[in-house]
């Protein structure tokens, strides 16, 4: 093949794991690029936070003053992989304003930012990509944004963070309770110093916006995300699950509601929630992830692989970059924001799901009919009861412990049900309450 048209330039912002790799890439796949893009991919420079010449890339290229970077009249596109909201966000303004594309994988301030960025791209008449934002290597963006663009999309869950699910999958494999298995992640690298951004489901949080606003043409932010994190699941939550024939896993829910009068809400959640084995998420395992897209021509789809890492997520990165680069050189632009729905958020109170209800009672007759009563008082129907007897450290009875699995409510009268139980005098605790997802019941 002939090449024709002009160098594309490009500026990667961020030399960590992804960005080392994208590099590497980049460097090592020159001449297929090229043929893929109709031009060769040059890089003019990195930005980073530290010039040194050990950084395993030729330090001319190596720049700590990113704004001047991205406003190069040689740069064409812009890779954003420095990670937190700021100073990114700043840059890829600069970027999109000086009419650059941009390829990001800055998930954080995608769902904070979306809006903004989209129009500034707009208005440039420039291309913003983020497949890399959500679930690494696999593609679920660009299918909702273009394979499914002439469909309705119903429900989108699934397995967003790698990490939880390390944790949720080591406690369901080996007993240990969360403490115990989350210091082995960090062991492993699967955990961060500080996961609180994981096991309180921040991480999972920013996907799902993300995921809501492309699926539904609704801007959805992480601040209209529920949200619940896995730290107080427990080894016992794991073996009631096992017992009930389901797995506990951290997801991420968005799903278009319906009423009766056919109006239409939003709903993006993330919480841990017993899965049952028959669903296909609940035998995903380890650091991997899954998304099921349910939509009304299609049917049932779902999307599996490596979910994090710096290989798996730089394979999204090139996949969007490539397209950008196409675009410059055929003079075409990808997919705009679609945002004419506008469809409002619904509280999680309005959304009907299934609880799990985990309380220690006093071991004496009337305590199963003075709990089911709070529940028929709501109207809440009570699927599945488990009992059994509890011993203290000398082998006496204490007690039992009372598993309750309910049927479809809202979650505001399960939620009211739960408050009125810890007020019986015969309940001494709730020790767990999580919903049951993946059912029709």
């Amino acid at each position: 093949m002939t090449e024709t048209h002009r160098p594309i330039g490009l500026a990667v912002l961020g030399l960590g794991n992804v960005g080392s790799e994208v590099v590497r890439i980049i460097e090592a796949s020159a001449t297929d690029l090229a043929a893929r893009v109709g031009a060769p991919l040059v890089l003019r420079g990195i930005g980073v936070r530290r010039v040194a010449d050990d950084r395993g890339v030729p330090i001319d290229l190596l720049t700590d003053d990113v704004q001047a970077l991205v406003e190069r009249d040689d740069v064409d596109i812009v890779i954003e992989l420095m990670g937190p909201v700021e100073p990114a966000r700043k840059a890829i303004l600069s970027a999109l304003e000086h009419g650059k594309s941009v390829v990001t994988a800055n998930k954080a301030l995608m769902a904070q930012s979306t809006g903004e960025l989209a129009q500034a791209a707009e208005h440039a008449r420039v291309d913003l990509y983020f497949e890399a934002a959500v679930a690494g290597a696999i593609p679920v963006i660009r299918p909702l944004t273009q394979s499914l663009a002439g469909d309705t999309v119903l429900r989108v869950a699934g397995i967003v963070n790698g990490t939880t699910n390390y944790i949720l999958s080591a406690m369901n494999d080996t007993g240990a309770d969360y403490a115990d298995a989350l210091a082995d992640a960090g062991a492993l690298g699967y955990a961060e110093a500080d996961p609180t951004a994981d096991v309180e489901g921040y991480d999972a949080a920013a996907k799902a916006a993300i995921l809501a606003s492309i699926a539904f043409h609704t801007r959805v932010t992480a601040d209209d995300v529920y949200r619940e994190g896995i730290t107080k699941v427990t080894a016992e939550d794991i073996a009631s699950a096992k017992a009930l024939g389901c797995n506990i896993k951290l997801l991420a829910i968005c799903e278009r509601l319906t009423n009766d009068e056919g109006q239409q809400r939003v709903s993006a959640r993330v919480y841990p929630a017993l899965v049952p084995l028959s669903h296909p998420l609940a035998t995903v395992n380890g650091a991997f992830n899954a998304v099921v897209v349910e939509a009304e021509a299609a049917g049932r789809l779902m999307f599996y692989g490596q979910g994090a890492g710096g290989a798996p997520t730089a394979s999204a990165v090139m996949g969007d970059l490539v397209m950008a680069a196409r675009n410059r050189v055929q003079g075409g632009l990808g997919p705009r924001e679609s945002k004419y729905a506008q469809l409002p958020i619904a509280p999680i109170g309005f959304i009907p799901t299934r609880y799990y209800v985990s309380m220690n009672v006093a071991d004496r007759p009337g305590v199963l009919s003075a709990v089911a009563a709070e529940f028929g008082k709501r109207e809440v129907s009570i699927a599945e009861v488990r009992q059994e007897g509890m011993v203290d450290e000398g082998g006496q009875p204490c007690g039992a412990r009372i598993v309750v699995v309910t049927h479809r409510a809202t979650d505001a009268a399960l939620s009211e049900t739960v408050d009125a139980l810890a007020d019986l005098d015969v309940v001494q605790e709730i020790n767990s309450v999580l919903r049951l997802e993946g059912t029709s019941e």
